[in-house]
């Protein structure tokens, strides 16, 4: 029987991703990504934030790099990886994080016009209103 491993997950980028390259000059970024839980205990509304580490290769990688940004909503679709190390003290450590196999980029917010912006578009449609 195989195991199964893939999950997909939503969020917002809590800072921009970073991008370095394996010593053969394959790229690997990085990002972290910030979830929201919403949930009601005692009927009181609270929020449950998970951090997760994100980590893309190739292609991949690059046009993450070069398209997300902090705040940025995305969709992974992944799996998840164990980092097992001894650090310097001769402990075992460990770190779950996600390799993404796949990275949808949510639409982006349209920001609201200025109210300079809004003022000059008053004033273009009040010069050619008869016209």
């Amino acid at each position: 029987m195989n195991n199964l491993n893939s999950l997909i997950v939503e969020g917002n980028l809590v800072a921009d991703p970073e991008l370095s390259f394996t010593p053969s000059g394959t790229p690997v970024g990085k990002f972290r990504l910030a979830t929201n839980r919403y949930y009601k205990q005692d009927g009181i509304r609270r929020e449950e934030v998970s951090f997760l580490d994100i980590e893309t290769w190739s292609r991949l990688a690059e046009t993450c790099a070069e398209y997300l940004q902090k705040g940025r909503g995305v969709r992974v679709v992944g799996r998840i990886r164990q980092d097992r190390w001894t650090d310097p003290d001769g402990r075992h450590q460990s770190r779950v994080k996600i390799v993404a196999e796949h990275v949808e980029f949510k639409p982006q917010k349209k920001a609201a016009p200025s109210p300079d912006l809004e003022a000059e578009v008053k004033a273009y449609q009040d010069d050619t209103e008869g016209i």
